[in-house]
């Protein structure tokens, strides 16, 4: 009876063992196969677009943090994907202040998962009037915002 509860055991034990992950790639090493697919796997698993932790994409958010560093952040709400800055002056220019709002729409790193939205305002007379947004200018953020996503996201394929 022991002997078959034995031999029972050891082959239950048998069938299971191939299920877990950890034993196949400890088989596939040690047989010398799969290491690089396994690290090319993680590179890829790492690069997605929708790496993260977070409601948003990684890629866009840590971007748009990099970018908008010299700024006050008044809100940063990475699961909503909304960042808020405060009144920002250039100090060669301090009659003109501005504030941003970044929107990320998306978990996907793709152009249309982002929007910007500005506030420029010009003192006169000791008060603060709104003044209108070039257009180009918040283009011109979103790009740069976009293309430090996308090395970002290169430099984890990379890395």
């Amino acid at each position: 009876m022991r002997r078959t509860f034995s031999a029972v055991t050891a082959l239950s034990l048998l069938v299971a063992l191939p299920a877990c992950s950890w034993v196949k790639g400890d088989l596939s090493k040690g047989l010398g196969g799969g290491k690089n697919k396994e690290s090319a796997r993680k590179k890829s698993d790492l690069a997605a677009s929708k790496v993260t932790t977070i409601g948003v994409n990684a890629y866009l958010w840590r971007a748009t943090l990099d970018t908008l560093s010299f700024m006050p952040l008044l809100q940063a709400d990475s699961n909503g994907g909304v960042i808020v800055t405060d009144w920002y002056s250039n100090p060669n220019n301090p009659g003109e202040r501005m504030k941003l709002t970044v929107s990320i729409l998306d978990q996907d790193l793709r152009a249309d998962a982002m929007r910007v939205a500005g506030s420029r305002q010009i003192n006169q007379n000791g008060s603060w009037v709104d003044a209108p947004v070039q257009a180009a200018t918040i283009q011109k953020l979103e790009e740069i915002i976009l293309t430090k996503a996308r090395d970002l996201r290169r430099a984890a394929i990379a890395g």
